[in-house]
C-alpha cells in the first residue's frame, strides 16, 4: 500500500479507537438510547441528499440498520453507561469476529478452518478471563451488554453476506448512510419506553456543547468519515491488506481510555484482552501462515 493509504488506514484506526472514549463522555449527559437516536439522525441528514441510495431492496437496508444501528449501538451505549470501561469495551466488542464465524457456520454452512478454531478457542479463553476478573470498574451487566452488541454486529455481517449471496452489490458507504434512516424511530420509541419522557426532556433541555460535540463525532467522524475512508481503501486494495488494520482499534481504545479517562485494566482483564486479540490475529493471519508453511514443507520435501 502507498504511504498515503497507510496513513489513511491509521487515521481510521485512531478515529474508531477514540470513539469509545467519546461514547463514555456522551452517555454521561445524554441517556444512551436517546444518544443513539441523535447519532443516527445526524448521520442520515443531510448525507442521504449527497450519497446515492444503495441498489438494494429496502428490506435488506432495514435489516442492516436494525442489527448494526439499533442492536449493536443500543447495547454498546447502554453497556458503557452501566459500567463497562470504554477501553475494555473496545476489546470485548472484537468478539464479533467469532460470533460471525459461529453464525456463518450455522446459517451459511461455512466450514471452519483449523486456524479459525484455534483463534476461537483463544478468544473464548480471553473472554472467560475478562468475565471472571475481579477489581476495576467493570460490571457484569456492562460485560453482558457488550457481548450482546458484538453478537448484533456479527448478525449484521451475516446480513451483508446474504445480500451478496442474493446477487446484490454491496456499497458499504451507501449502505451505512441510508441504513442510518432506520434507527432513529426505534431508538426514540425505546428511549420513551425505557428511559422515560422526563429524562429525554431534561437531556434535550440541558443539551450542552460537549454533548453536541460527542454526537457530532459519533455521526460525522466515526460513522461517515470513518466508513467513507474505509470504503475507499477497500475499493483500492485487497481486503486482506486493509482488514488487519482494524486489529489496532482496540489497542487505541485501551490506550486512549487510559490517557483520557484514567481507566486501568486488572491483571486478569489485561491477560484476557491479550488472549482475545491473539485469537483475532490467529483468525486473520493463521490460515495464510499455515498455507505458507505447508508450501515450504512440500518444496523442502521435493
Amino acid at each position: 500500500m502507498p504511504l498515503k493509504d497507510v496513513l489513511q488506514a491509521l487515521a481510521i484506526v485512531l478515529i474508531w479507537g477514540v470513539n469509545f472514549v467519546v461514547i463514555k463522555y456522551g452517555v454521561a449527559d445524554v441517556p444512551p438510547l436517546l444518544l443513539g437516536a441523535l447519532r443516527f439522525m445526524l448521520a442520515a441528514f443531510p448525507a442521504v441528499l449527497l450519497v446515492r441510495r444503495p441498489t438494494l431492496p429496502w428490506g435488506w437496508v432495514a435489516a442492516y440498520g436494525l442489527t448494526v444501528g439499533v442492536g449493536q449501538f443500543a447495547f454498546l451505549f447502554s453497556a458503557i453507561k452501566l459500567g463497562m470501561p470504554a477501553g475494555l469495551a473496545s476489546v470485548v466488542l472484537q468478539s464479533q469476529a467469532f460470533f460471525t464465524l459461529i453464525l456463518a457456520g450455522l446459517m451459511l454452512h461455512e466450514r471452519w478452518q483449523a486456524a479459525q478454531i484455534l483463534g476461537l478457542l483463544c478468544a473464548c479463553a480471553g473472554l472467560a478471563l475478562i468475565g471472571l476478573a475481579k477489581g476495576g470498574s467493570m460490571t457484569a451487566i456492562g460485560f453482558g451488554l457488550t457481548l450482546a452488541a458484538a453478537f448484533c454486529w456479527a448478525a449484521s455481517n451475516i446480513i451483508v453476506r446474504l445480500m451478496g449471496k442474493a446477487g446484490h452489490k454491496v456499497e458499504p458507504l451507501n449502505l451505512v448512510v441510508w441504513s442510518s434512516l432506520v434507527p432513529p424511530l426505534p431508538y426514540l420509541a425505546l428511549s420513551w419506553w425505557l428511559e422515560g419522557p422526563q429524562r429525554m426532556e431534561i437531556a434535550l433541555r440541558h443539551f450542552s456543547l460537549g454533548s453536541f460535540l460527542a454526537v457530532a463525532y459519533l455521526a460525522f467522524m466515526a460513522t461517515l468519515l470513518g466508513y467513507g475512508m474505509w470504503s475507499r481503501l477497500l475499493s483500492r486494495h485487497p481486503a486482506n491488506k486493509v482488514a488487519p488494520f482494524s486489529l489496532l482499534v482496540p489497542v487505541v481504545g485501551v490506550l486512549t481510555s487510559a490517557l483520557l479517562l484514567g481507566e486501568r485494566l486488572s491483571l486478569l482483564q489485561a491477560a484476557g484482552s491479550v488472549l482475545l486479540l491473539a485469537g483475532l490475529v490467529v483468525n486473520v493471519f493463521g490460515g495464510m501462515l499455515l498455507a505458507r508453511w505447508r508450501r515450504g514443507v512440500v518444496a523442502h520435501g521435493a
